[in-house]
């Protein structure tokens, strides 16, 4: 029989466990680097159009449209190397195996992350969340449509949401209501955008970091609770 689990906690990877702004900085210092600013400049506009084509991040789709624009440059054969052996572990916010680890007494953490089938699950491994998770990771192009397959995997009476992305938190509000509670950890630039900020309803728990995550006890999963934020209210275990 499939075990209905008390809690299952979603977490998010991407500037929610893992700082990727920095990994994108990084990159792009890399190629600035390699090729020049123009060439920079051009990765990231065919990485935004691969976004806007398939809905998620896609660093090696673009990389490969890239190369047609640089057939001729060796170089760019490099670059599949930089990418696949990022040390991306060295990029995990602080705190962040703690904040998985406080909640697993409660409930069950499990990765719901967007993303491509080849690069976010090596992004993942590499950082050494795969392992934390003990394998328990879902990776969909638009998992705020999945959440009926979420239910499916990992049945619960209750779900927690941690994601940097307001809008996602919306979107699973609007969906499971009640019976989810929202954590915003304000990291990265996602997190930061005033007009997704001004168009989303607030999520219940909202967070400096990550690591803030530690001060929050059972009662503020549990059941239902007003909006909170790093300073207030907070149930201490």
């Amino acid at each position: 029989m499939t075990t209905i689990h008390d809690l299952v906690f979603l977490f998010d990877v991407d500037n929610t466990l893992l700082d990727n702004d920095r990994v994108q900085a990084d990159m792009a210092a890399y190629l600035t680097e390699a090729f020049g600013d123009d060439a920079c400049k051009l990765y990231w506009t065919i990485f935004e159009q691969l976004r806007g084509e398939f809905g998620y991040a896609d660093y090696l789709g673009a990389l490969e449209r890239f190369r047609l624009e640089k057939m001729h440059d060796p170089r760019v054969l490099r670059m599949s190397s930089w990418l696949v052996d990022y040390p991306f572990a060295d990029r995990l916010y602080d705190g962040a195996f703690q904040a998985i680890r406080h909640v697993q007494q409660w409930g069950l953490p499990v990765i719901l992350s967007d993303g491509d089938a080849v690069f976010q699950p090596r992004k993942i491994e590499r950082s050494g969340l795969w392992t934390a998770f003990e394998d328990r990771v879902l990776i969909y192009v638009h998992k705020e449509r999945e959440l009926a397959e979420v239910e499916r995997l990992y049945p619960a009476k209750r779900y927690v949401m941690i994601d940097d992305k307001l809008r996602i938190l919306d979107a699973v509000k609007k969906v499971w209501g009640e019976h989810v509670t929202t954590v915003f950890p304000r990291q990265g630039h996602y997190a930061q955008d005033q007009h997704i900020l001004a168009s989303c309803q607030p999520a219940d728990i909202q967070l400096d970091r990550i690591f803030d995550l530690t001060n929050y006890g059972l009662p503020a999963f549990a059941q239902p609770s007003g909006r909170q934020n790093h300073d207030h209210n907070r149930s201490r275990v």
